[in-house]
């Protein structure tokens, strides 16, 4: 947290959270709701200037609840998460980094949807794929000790059972990287399962 944020919250304690104004996309990106896009159920317009989002990066937390905000000053404005709380995307230098910049330079657990898309945990971070890169990642995927084409993702997906053979990831180099097992989860169950809310203003209602 910035040291001026810490300042702002001795001096003013008390300013009410701000609910549905700040969104983050199942890309990455950060989105300011006004009014209009709110009362529209839009998504709002994308935020861009890069010292803005560096600001919102350095104070993005969670709460106890697990509803995740951007500290403003002395203001926490809660952020409607469309994903999860972190989005991922492939590098080809750190292997994969989240929407802040950083690297996942841990990954060990993998999950993946009814619908095909792919979360990895780096220690306390949970992150979503960005949709754009989980066809550069299939020829990491192994069913047993078999490659693993689309087709036989979908085939791992369909399946309501066990499936016959299980679904893993090399994360890092072919020769030097870690085998990660993918475990399938339903999208009703993220939050449950890593203890996020995506709907802080929901929180809101409630309270």
């Amino acid at each position: 947290m910035d040291e001026s944020v810490r300042l702002a919250l001795a001096k003013w304690p008390n300013v009410p959270h701000c609910y549905g104004w700040l969104a983050l996309d199942a890309r990455g990106a950060f989105r300011m709701r006004d009014d209009m896009a709110q009362a529209a159920h839009l998504p709002g317009d994308v935020i861009r200037h890069p010292a803005l989002l560096g600001f919102i990066f350095r104070n993005y937390a969670h709460d106890e609840r697990g509803a995740w905000y951007f500290q403003n000053g002395p203001q926490r404005v809660y952020v409607e998460l469309e994903a999860t709380p972190f989005i991922a995307r492939s590098d080809p230098v750190q292997g994969f980094v989240t929407h802040d910049g950083e690297a996942m330079d841990s990954i060990s657990k993998a999950f993946m949807t009814e619908d095909g898309r792919l979360l990895l945990q780096s220690r306390d971070k949970l992150a979503m794929l960005d949709d754009r890169d989980l066809a550069a990642c299939l020829p990491h995927f192994m069913l047993g000790d078999s490659a693993c084409d689309d087709a036989a993702l979908m085939s791992w997906l369909a399946l309501d059972c066990a499936p016959v053979h299980p679904l893993a990831m090399v994360i890092g180099s072919e020769s030097s990287g870690a085998l990660v097992n993918v475990e399938r989860i339903r999208s009703d169950q993220m939050e449950q399962r890593f203890g996020f809310v995506a709907n802080p203003s929901r929180l809101a209602k409630i309270a």
